[in-house]
């Protein structure tokens, strides 16, 4: 077994027939279960908000994820730069980019801008740059905030990198599509 223990033990043939002992037939994971195998991290997130982007980084092994301070938002170069200072502070092999859908999934105008960024990213860094569907991300977190009992008056600071975990989480563990940006895609 791999470092992945826990995906190799379930992608596993099952050897035995549990029919037997509890009348039900065991059956192996559909093959539309998605796996971390050909993800390499740590995994940069970014919730690219109108001020402020929040990030989010995960540990090498994809399980964890860590808010980070949220990085301010002025003009494209400095946001470059500051993505590529987190890239290379955290070794970071891949980036994923909240899209904000709509909520019937069709792309609005802030999506489309996000989809540009993150496309533009794509053509100025190494890494490979995906978009993870983002909706109520915001509303997630905040709930969140408040479960671990973080005061009313402390969450619009850390609102952002809270977001952009969850964003991470999704992105880690959803059986949905992945969508991953080429760089040579013309805009």
């Amino acid at each position: 077994m791999t470092f992945n223990y826990l995906i190799d033990y379930v992608r596993a043939p099952v050897p035995y027939d549990t029919g037997r002992i509890y009348g039900v037939q065991a059956k192996q994971l559909p093959s539309k279960v998605k796996t971390t195998e050909h993800l390499t991290g740590p995994v940069l997130a970014l919730d690219l908000g109108e001020k402020l982007v929040g990030a989010a980084i995960s540990d090498e092994r994809l399980i964890t994820t860590k808010p980070l301070p949220p990085l301010k938002r002025s003009n494209w170069k400095k946001l470059l730069q500051d993505v590529r200072h987190l890239l290379e502070r955290f070794d970071a092999k891949t980036i994923v980019v909240g899209l904000p859908l709509s909520m019937d999934g069709s792309e609005g105008d802030a999506a489309k801008n996000v989809r540009r960024m993150a496309l533009n990213l794509a053509k100025s860094v190494q890494q490979q740059v995906y978009l993870q569907d983002e909706r109520l991300t915001s509303r997630a977190a905040m709930e969140n905030l408040i479960a671990e009992g973080v005061k009313s008056e402390e969450i619009p600071a850390l609102i952002d990198g809270e977001a952009a975990a969850t964003i991470l989480r999704d992105f880690l563990v959803t059986d949905q599509k992945r969508i991953r940006l080429d760089p040579d895609q013309v805009d």
